[in-house]
Order: structure tokens, then C-alpha cells, then sequence
């Protein structure tokens, strides 16, 4: 096996320097060869939602492409669908560096990158690059505030990068969930929430219509605000619901001498958590709307947790991190064997198996 060797060698180096290796070399897949060496995805894990279509429920989460558009060396990686971003409307550089830290025996992250990106003018245009053969799934692009904006103005910032960037996305997410942009998280409660959100759908209403518009929220919010944050989203119109960001916990990692660090923490002690919100959102959204479930998939156990729990897709980053190029394969290899195990002929029939009782008590 080759990724133990080269994770070994990218894992003592700086890890935005290895970030950045990485980037380089997916940016040098052609669509041919993504094509070519892109792995098959089993029949049976192919998911409609949204609107779209997608040959699995695995895609790659925002923060991973800040804007760099390396669309078909991730599609060759096996994704479903690839989300860009968070994306702002003025470039910003992010926080001061060192602003990413591993965690290698948790299989965690900690990172405070604060939005880093060359803004939506040259995101738009390096997505306007991007030739169709490349796209060979959803392409997302995931929105936020500058960092210098104040939270009153903030629907301004979210509408002037739906405005640039929605001819090149498939469907967009609007990003209040991130801890490393101060205050940004206060934009999940209900007044600003409500307003926010009905901008932006009727935004991308007048722009595009029929274009899906997700809000993306945080996994540290309180049971009764979270129910409250699902229900403003769905009547302010969303098509979707992201969970999770990363958290500000550091349940199971408290004795890493990282653990200190400030920013947000990902992972696999991010997985019981996350899960557990993407189930209260499935709950809580009773069908209006689709959740995409994120933190702590390490594994296709992982995945299928979220699935059972709620998630009609998934999303991974960290996992990725830790499981190389072939990680992607392995997430839908081993899905589709626990599929078949507990009797679902699809993805879409295991969705939220576990708010059923039958279904619960087989597995």
C-alpha cells in the first residue's frame, strides 16, 4: 500500500504546506484521466435529492477546496458531489498561521482558518474554467461573511456571493456555523436567522430559480435552539439542512497537548455528536427537507450511522485527510455491503432507519 508511506511522509510536514501538495496534485488531473481512473460506484448507492442527481451519498465538504476549483481531480477521488468554499465576496487571508493542527491518535483536526480565500470574483472565475467534462457530479458552493463585516450587514455579503457565484453551483449553502469567524455564529438565532435565510432564498429565487439553497449549523447549539434554527430555515424556505460545522468541544481529546488550541474541533470525536444532531434535525424536520450529515465519517460505519440516523448524503473531510485517495472507494464499498446486510435495496431506504422501531430492532 502506498498511502501509509506518502501519509507518513505529508504527516511531518507543516499540514497547510501539506494541504497545499495536495491541491497541486489534484490540480493536475485532466478530466480524462479523473474519468479514467474515477472508481465505480455500486448501483444501489445512487441518490436523488435535491433535485439532483448523485451516483452516491458521498461527497467532499466545504473547507477542504477554498476556491482553488480542482474539480476533476476531486471527482476522481470518487465524490459524489464536491462543495467549494466557504467562499466570501472580498478575499481575506484568514487568521494569522499556525491555524491548523492534527490530533494523529484521535484521527482529529483543530483548525481556525477564518474563511481564507480569493474571494468570489476569482472563485467565479476559476469555476468558469472549469470544462463540463470535469463536473461528473453536483458541484456546491458554500457562502459567508468577511470577517470585517458586522453581523448587521451580513445578508449583503451572503447575497453579493449568491449574486457572483451561483451560475457556477449546482446548489449553494449558506455558512453561519463556523467558529473562527467572530460572531458569526450568533447568525443561527431566530431574528437574524429568519431575515438572513429569506433573503437569500428569494435571492436565488429571482436569480435562479428552482436552484437548491442549504443553510449549514453548528453541532454545539442547544437541543431547543437547534429545533428552533430547523424550523426558521424550513419556513424561510431553504431546500436543505447541513449538519454539522465543526465544534468547540473537545469531548475525548482533553488531554491532547492541542486541546488548548483555539478553532474548531473534526474528526472521528466529532462523529457521536454530529450524528446525534443530524438525527434531531431529521426528526425535527419531518420530512420538508433533506439533511446532509457531516463530522466524524472515518469509516463507512460512520456513514452509515448518519444515513440511518437521517442523512440522505454525506459529507467527509477530516476522513479524507486521514484515509488518502482511496478513502472514498472504501466509504462506498463498505455501504454497500451494510446495505445489503440489513435488507435495503437503496440508500434512500435506509434513510432515518432508525426513527422506525422494526427497522431499529434489526441491526
Amino acid at each position: 500500500m502506498i498511502w501509509p508511506a506518502l501519509r507518513w511522509t505529508l504527516f511531518h510536514l507543516e499540514p497547510e504546506r501539506a494541504h497545499r501538495l495536495a491541491h497541486a496534485a489534484l490540480h493536475r488531473v485532466t478530466p480524462g484521466l479523473a474519468r479514467l481512473r474515477r472508481p465505480k460506484v455500486p448501483p444501489e448507492l445512487h441518490v436523488s435529492c435535491l433535485g439532483l442527481e448523485f451516483d452516491g451519498p458521498v461527497g467532499l465538504a466545504a473547507g477542504f477546496d477554498k476556491g482553488d476549483a480542482a474539480i476533476a481531480g476531486l471527482f476522481a477521488l470518487g465524490f459524489s458531489h464536491v462543495e467549494i468554499g466557504t467562499i466570501t465576496p472580498r478575499p481575506q487571508p484568514g487568521n494569522e498561521p499556525p491555524r491548523l493542527f492534527r490530533l494523529v491518535e484521535h484521527r482529529a483536526l483543530i483548525n481556525r482558518m477564518g474563511f481564507n480565500n480569493a474571494g468570489a470574483e476569482v472563485c467565479a472565475q476559476r469555476l468558469s474554467r472549469v470544462p463540463p467534462a470535469a463536473r461528473m457530479g453536483p458541484v456546491g458552493v458554500n457562502v459567508g461573511k468577511n470577517k470585517t463585516t458586522p453581523n448587521e450587514d451580513a445578508a449583503a455579503d451572503y447575497l453579493a456571493c449568491i449574486d457572483r457565484l451561483h451560475p457556477y453551483a449546482d446548489y449553494l449553502v449558506v455558512n453561519i456555523s463556523s467558529p473562527n469567524t467572530p460572531g458569526l455564529r450568533q447568525l443561527q438565532e431566530r431574528e437574524q436567522l429568519d431575515a438572513l435565510l429569506r433573503a437569500c432564498v428569494a435571492r436565488l429565487r429571482e436569480r435562479a430559480p428552482g436552484k437548491p439553497l442549504l443553510v449549514k449549523l453548528a453541532p454545539d447549539l442547544s437541543p431547543t435552539a437547534l429545533d428552533e434554527a430547523v424550523d426558521v430555515a424550513i419556513e424561510a424556505g431553504v431546500s436543505g439542512i447541513v449538519a454539522t460545522n465543526t465544534t468547540l468541544s473537545r469531548a475525548g481529546v482533553e488531554r491532547h497537548p492541542r486541546a488548548t488550541e483555539a478553532g474548531g474541533l473534526s474528526g472521528a470525536p466529532l462523529e457521536p455528536l454530529a450524528t446525534s444532531v443530524v438525527r434531531r434535525c431529521y426528526a425535527r424536520a419531518a420530512g420538508r427537507v433533506p439533511i446532509v450529515g457531516a463530522g466524524g465519517v472515518m469509516s463507512a460505519e460512520d456513514a452509515y450511522a448518519k444515513i440511518r440516523a437521517g442523512a440522505a448524503l454525506v459529507q467527509v473531510y477530516t476522513g479524507l485527510v486521514y484515509g488518502g485517495p482511496g478513502f472514498v472507494r472504501q466509504l462506498n464499498d463498505g455501504l454497500a455491503k451494510l446495505l445489503a446486510r440489513d435488507g435495503f435495496r437503496s440508500v434512500a431506504e435506509a434513510v432515518g432507519a432508525d426513527h422506525r422501531p422494526a427497522e431499529r430492532a434489526s441491526v
